[in-house]
């Protein structure tokens, strides 16, 4: 008896472990700065230079944020937005760095590796920002070649998770003229030419056979963010599509184009309802759709069928362009029928919105307050009653 119970005892300490060593934190950035008004327009640049999604996805990170008059500074200097996204790496560091300990730093000063460096942006070794204490219990930062100079100071703690991500307000923006350096802008983008060549030629098509391609194309300079199905469901869709009107077509096709920008970071952060390009054509009729978020995973969900986005083409500011696996119909043109919640839309009767099957449910997960969660792989239930069984049986 005491020997089975010596076992179990083992069993359970075994399961325990296993259970605890697969729990996983997140964060999201994005949703810990909209708690601090404050901060929001650095909160806001994080987003639109993607450098939110590259901080969410890493597992340990420092983020120094700067409220809005610093952030009004270094705005009046009028940098293209690719130039901003260095500038505002130097403030990310790959480690943790809390309250504690900045103020216990090994012989009082310490070299930390930020995105600007990992990135592979950075000049030779500019992308290090040297931390440094200072009298009166100062911090200080500033890049690596500083000649003693302590451009940003360290303010106060704006939420920590131990040794996952720090997040900390600096007094002003770390000086970098490598960081500040002009960066050259991408070339122009041929949008019919991109989508082809990736997977969306037959909705390309479509948008030139209608003449419309032109109102994406010109929507691109000020923002634009397209949603095109891949090329199997688009013909799959092709005899639905031939039974719509000329002005249902044009309709149709508008409903996959936002007339803004939305990185995959912003879409991730996003639930709720938004316009289309059909929005304005459709006079009484909304032609929106809603962005739902499941972990890591953006569903667009009309009231006739859920798209998921399954890739991405482009994502540089102005322009976005993501692969869904259905095409959107809009109430407005098709019969409402029944979302399952869980999965994608009932398809009809014909099959025309099956996927290709390419997509990944990796079941991320990231909380409303933007802290720690544990997630065990859906298994910790499982676990524990396993656990007691052993111990009871």
């Amino acid at each position: 008896m005491t020997l089975s119970l010596e076992k179990s005892s083992i069993s359970l300490l075994l399961l325990l472990f296993l259970a605890i060593t697969t729990i996983s934190s997140a964060h999201n950035i994005t949703l810990i700065l909209a708690k601090h008004p404050e901060f929001s327009t650095f909160n806001r640049y994080l987003t639109l230079t993607h450098l939110a999604s590259e901080i969410n996805r890493r597992q340990t990170i420092t983020v120094c944020a700067v409220n809005n008059a610093a952030m009004g500074d270094l705005l009046d200097k009028h940098m293209s937005i690719y130039t901003l996204k260095n500038v505002l790496s130097l403030h990310v560091f790959a480690d943790y760095f809390g309250s504690k300990q900045l103020h216990r730093i090994t012989k009082g000063t310490t070299l930390t590796a930020t995105l600007f460096q990992a990135t592979g942006e950075a000049p030779g070794t500019s992308g290090y920002v040297n931390i440094t204490n200072m009298k009166g219990k100062k911090v200080g930062f500033a890049t690596e070649d500083n000649d003693g100079h302590f451009s940003s100071n360290f303010v106060k703690s704006i939420q920590e998770i131990p040794y996952n991500i720090s997040v900390i307000q600096l007094s002003n923006i770390i000086t970098s003229p490598a960081a500040e350096a002009p960066v050259a802008a991408p070339a122009d983008v041929d949008l019919i030419d991109l989508m082809s060549k990736k997977g969306c030629k037959e909705f390309a098509k479509l948008l030139q056979n209608t003449q419309i391609s032109k109102q994406f194309i010109d929507l691109m300079e000020n923002g634009l963010t397209v949603f095109c199905p891949i090329d199997k469901v688009v013909n799959n869709f092709l005899p639905k599509y031939k039974n719509l009107t000329k002005n249902g077509q044009i309709s149709l096709l508008l409903y996959h184009g936002i007339p803004d920008y939305h990185s995959l970071g912003m879409l991730r952060s996003k639930n709720g309802f938004i316009n289309t390009m059909a929005t304005t054509k459709g006079k009484n009729n909304k032609y929106d759709f809603s962005i739902k978020n499941d972990g890591d995973n953006v569903k667009l969900e009309t009231n006739v069928v859920t798209a998921k986005i399954t890739g991405t083409l482009l994502d540089e500011e102005p322009l976005a362009v993501y692969k869904i696996d259905k095409v959107l119909q809009p109430s407005e043109l098709f019969k409402s029928q029944s979302i399952n919640s869980d999965n994608s839309a009932m398809g009809p009767s014909s099959g025309a919105d099956d996927g290709d099957g390419d997509s990944n449910d990796d079941g991320d997960t990231t909380n409303n307050n933007g802290g720690m969660i544990m997630n065990v792989n859906g298994g910790w239930f499982v676990t524990f009653v396993l656990s007691i069984g052993l111990v009871f049986g």
